[in-house]
């Protein structure tokens, strides 16, 4: 397995938890807040290697890095949302940026490239969206035209226009995708070179302790060497590469922002008297602003870290997974910050109280690194074909296994993710008989609750056998998360799938026994009770007393 042993990952949580009480107090990250500044020196300390050199973590043992994995990413990813989302997109923009160079770079450009990130603390910008393009990197127009002299090849000047690039206006250098001869390619362009120029700090809803900024290239010259993993043509490839990577990490930042405004509500409803008696002892409360947000957020991170697993496991082609960890986790954040917002009252809606901070920020998380209907697509898309390649099995095997794990484990909530991932492969066959996935609506819905599905399966699959460490739940508390999540999506298969097949002209009458509502129903037997349950031991973990 990739990654750092549990004692070098402690203590790089543990420095940062440190550098965090001391520097990132909540009055001076809002004053960056306030004033949209870029804390230039606090990335400088955060790569210090005699500070944290938190740099290090992405980059190669080979190449003085620590060699830190996917799972250790979340970790740090997940720790960094919690502080800032806004320092943490900061530290993001590097990781990526020097992505197509780990990934696609030749043996000596990588030596090189990640060398001097290592060694010289180098910020680095990912620029491949485009203002017209978005998260459609095949619609490029930077251009990189080859120069030669004497029939040789000795540059290429590359020209167009880079949008939204985090990192862009301080980035030592950037990756820059531009479309050469031989199609989509990566060039390695450092700051002050000729003809490259940054745009003014975008002024942003959240995330604004991060740069943002447009990048102009006009005729900007580069060598041979620039061009990354030495042919032209392997862009697309390359960046479809760090998805699964990538996506974990913005996932990891919806997680940790969710469970900082959801900490912080909980303490809030703690202290809060109304009708002489806390909030956090009011079902009305808690069981819509604090229960849904805790539960969804645990069955995001019980994927993330499965996901992250199976890549320092050596496994490649995890994009579909990448996707659902970042749709489920993003998604799951931003609701968490909104609800906290609600649960503060009027407080939550002024500045002074951190929630309101943590949801401008939040929201990004659905956006960058592809958006969630990015993400819905792309997961109906790989899953609709997995679906189609083996004739409807792929889940009702997946349902299967999960029967099994309720016959050993029945508290799991197993048997509930089972039924509703046979009612998804109902939902699909009928799509397949209809052709419904011609409506787009109905591929993008497909996404959502594939998504919803294979989430509640992996909680259910690893809420005893691999509970996580990052946040104080024992096993009995997490096991009601997954129940609560189970029947939620069930219900959410069983009347949203129904609803979207008939809407969209289905032409079987017996679809609603198809998709086994009855038992969708029955599963909600004890949904009140693991609810109160739930609250007691969150207000017992986050108690203020």
């Amino acid at each position: 397995m990739a990654g750092l042993d549990t004692e070098t990952l402690d203590m790089v949580l543990d420095a940062l938890k440190t550098y965090a009480e001391r520097k990132l107090t909540p009055e001076f990250l809002l004053d960056l807040d306030h004033n949209d500044q870029f804390p230039h020196d606090v990335l400088q300390e955060l790569y210090d290697p005699m500070t944290l050199g938190l740099h290090l973590l992405f980059i190669p043992e080979e190449y003085d890095g620590l060699g830190g994995g996917a799972y250790d990413i979340y970790r740090v990813s997940e720790l960094m949302a919690n502080i800032d989302l806004g320092v943490a997109t900061g530290v993001l923009a590097t990781f990526l940026g020097s992505d197509p160079i780990s990934v696609g770079g030749t043996p000596e450009q990588k030596a090189h490239w990640m060398g001097k990130i290592a060694n010289e603390a180098l910020l680095v910008a990912y620029g491949a969206t485009e203002p017209q393009a978005g998260s459609d990197l095949a619609s490029l127009k930077t251009r990189a035209v080859p120069v030669e002299e004497n029939g040789e090849l000795v540059g290429y000047k590359i020209s167009g226009q880079k949008q939204w690039i985090s990192n862009g206006g301080v980035a030592d250098f950037v990756t820059i995708l531009a479309l050469a001869p031989g199609g989509p390619s990566w060039f390695v362009v450092e700051r002050g070179a000729d003809g490259f120029t940054a745009g003014k700090p975008e002024e942003k809803h959240g995330i604004r302790a991060s740069n943002t900024a447009a990048l102009f290239l006009e005729d900007v010259f580069v060598t041979p060497d620039r061009l990354l993993g030495g042919v032209e043509g392997q862009g697309l490839a390359q960046a479809q590469a760090v998805f699964g990577y990538t996506r974990l990490m913005v996932g990891a930042f919806g997680l940790g922002a969710g469970w900082e405004a959801l900490r912080r509500v909980i303490r809030y409803s703690q202290e809060r008297v109304q009708a002489g008696a806390t909030l956090s002892n009011k079902q009305g409360y808690t069981h819509k602003l604090i229960v849904p947000n805790a539960v969804r957020l645990e069955a995001a991170r019980s994927y993330i870290e499965w996901v992250a697993e199976r890549l320092d496991g050596g496994e490649h082609g995890l994009q579909t997974e990448g996707a659902v960890a970042k749709y489920m986790a993003t998604e799951a954040g931003n609701k968490s910050a909104e609800d906290a917002i609600q649960g503060h009252g009027g407080y939550g809606y002024t500045k002074e109280y951190m929630v309101e901070k943590i949801k401008r920020d939040v929201r990004i998380t659905t956006i960058y690194e592809g958006t969630s209907e990015i993400m819905e697509w792309t997961i109906a898309r790989d899953r609709w074909q997995e679906h189609l390649k083996t004739r409807g099995s792929y889940y009702r095997d997946w349902a299967a296994r999960l029967e099994a794990l309720n016959r050993n484990q029945p508290e799991n909530g197993a048997g509930i993710a089972a039924v509703a991932m046979r009612a998804l492969a109902a939902v699909l066959d009928q799509c397949r008989v209809d052709r419904l996935t011609r409506q787009q609506h109905i591929l993008f819905r497909l996404g959502e609750m594939i998504a919803y599905v294979e989430a509640a399966a992996v909680f259910a699959e690893r809420v005893v056998d691999k509970p996580t460490v990052a946040i104080a739940l024992d096993v009995p508390t997490r096991q009601a998360m997954s129940r609560i999540f189970a029947r939620d999506t069930a219900m959410k298969i069983g009347c949203d799938g129904l609803r979207w097949v008939i809407g969209a002209g289905q032409t079987n009458p017996d679809l609603a026994n198809s998709l086994n509502l009855p038992a969708i129903y029955a599963a909600q037997d004890g949904l009140f009770a693991d609810m109160d349950f739930v609250s007691e031991q969150l207000n017992k973990a986050f108690s203020i007393g």
